[in-house]
């Protein structure tokens, strides 16, 4: 890709996130989390650009490093990003998985376990992108606090798939971590009797990544 087509597709990007923030901040106030669906628009179509840049890396680094292929589900064992997955998270994915698909939802993975090589050139370019590490770790984390170099995240497509897991999730103790990613699931075991605890506005307010 050239620096000119980079430099257009940061500038969609950064107005895609002036919109996802102003309506999730409205959310936040007046509705529960249930109705998140109603942002699906702008949410997915960053979500679209977000994956176009992972999509450039996998040539680069491979799957070696977490690059996931396009249609990767979550009974990849074949995959490094599915396979390095913490086995409770792994497992827990799985069910939900089996039985999303008797209603036709694929669980398909945008993105699970990455080195650290790769996440931090992701977070190099959020970087680039934002002008200083604070305002890209609203989006991406240190290679030492993500929760995807542990094994313990998941970005999971297709809008389907999010939505059966926004309502359905927590069954299994599958938790949406992040209020400005509808995509990042984590393993929450206590979810399966008490409920998804509340998201965080960003990373940024999550106590682990404040970690050194």
């Amino acid at each position: 890709m050239t620096v000119y087509r980079r430099r257009i597709r940061w500038i969609r990007i950064a107005g895609l996130l002036v919109v996802v923030a102003a309506i999730a901040s409205l959310l936040g106030r007046q509705l529960p989390a249930s109705s998140s669906s109603t942002v699906a628009s702008p949410i997915h179509a960053l979500r679209g650009e977000l994956r176009d840049l992972r999509r450039e890396h996998r040539g680069a680094l491979g799957e070696a490093d977490g690059a996931v292929p396009g249609g990767t589900t979550v009974f990849d064992d074949g995959v490094p990003g599915v396979a390095n997955l913490d086995p409770d998270l792994l497992g827990a994915l799985r069910r939900a998985a089996t039985d999303a698909a008797t209603v036709g939802v694929v669980l398909v993975v945008d993105s699970g376990w990455r080195s650290e090589v790769y996440q931090q050139q992701l977070l190099d370019d959020a970087i680039s992108k934002y002008g200083s590490e604070r305002e890209a770790a609203r989006w991406v984390a240190r290679p030492d606090t993500s929760a995807h170099v542990s094994g313990d995240a998941v970005d999971i497509g297709l809008s389907a798939a999010t939505a059966w897991l926004a309502e359905r999730g927590a069954a299994y103790g599958l938790c949406r971590i992040y209020a400005n990613e509808p995509w990042h699931y984590e393993l929450r075991p206590g979810a399966v009797d008490h409920g998804c605890p509340p998201v965080y506005a960003d990373p940024t307010h999550d106590p682990r990544m404040q970690q050194r």
